[in-house]
């Protein structure tokens, strides 16, 4: 795994010290697992069938889950997203393009998240080398192959005060492009030596 973290998030005490809402689109999560998480966070499951499966294996790697969605129990899930960062001191991820998309459209719960915690949106993108892309799915969810080669971004953190969904939705997008020229170029050097 290759990760790239943009120096705003290690450089400035106000960020570093302040709480995390890690920001992706959904069906890029499998490669964002294989970053290690500067400290405890917390993700928001849908309360569907499927994110009951979800939660189980989240819990297994160390998240810790809060279920809901926009379309049921979604104040109340991020109420405990918010109270779990505020208690236990940690970060959140969130699929900011909600249970059912539209794929890449931002819906307000992360920022909501950020603002009522005093935290940052940190945008985040992912790029594997080998992936079984399931086309079928509204989020084109992506399966990193075992032994594949992967990126993640940590983009610029964006000031929940001043921030806007389109602004989020084009740094999260700019954090994917990012993470596939980063493969590119890993494939490009083992070309060339």
């Amino acid at each position: 795994m290759t990760l790239e973290i943009h120096p705003e998030l290690e450089r400035h005490r106000d960020v570093r010290d302040t709480p995390w809402v890690l920001s992706f689109f959904h069906g890029t999560q499998w490669p964002l697992l294989t970053w290690k998480r500067r400290r405890p966070t917390v993700v928001l499951v849908s309360l569907s069938t499927d994110g009951e499966m979800q939660a189980r294996a989240l819990a297994t790697i160390g998240l810790h889950v809060v279920r809901g969605s926009s379309s049921r129990g979604g104040a109340q899930g991020l109420s405990a997203l918010v109270r779990a960062m505020k208690r236990e001191n940690m970060d959140a991820a969130v699929a900011v393009d909600g249970p059912r998309g539209p794929y890449g459209v931002v819906k307000p719960g992360a920022l909501f998240v950020a603002r009522h915690t005093g935290g940052v949106i940190v945008p985040m993108g992912s790029a594997s080398a080998h992936a079984k892309i399931f086309t079928r799915a509204w989020d084109r969810f992506s399966l990193a192959l075992p032994f594949a080669a992967v990126a993640v971004v940590l983009g610029a953190p964006i000031r929940a005060e001043i921030a806007s969904l389109h602004q989020i939705g084009e740094a999260i997008a700019r954090a994917n492009a990012r993470a596939a020229d980063v493969l590119a170029g890993l494939s490009r050097a083992e070309t060339t030596e």
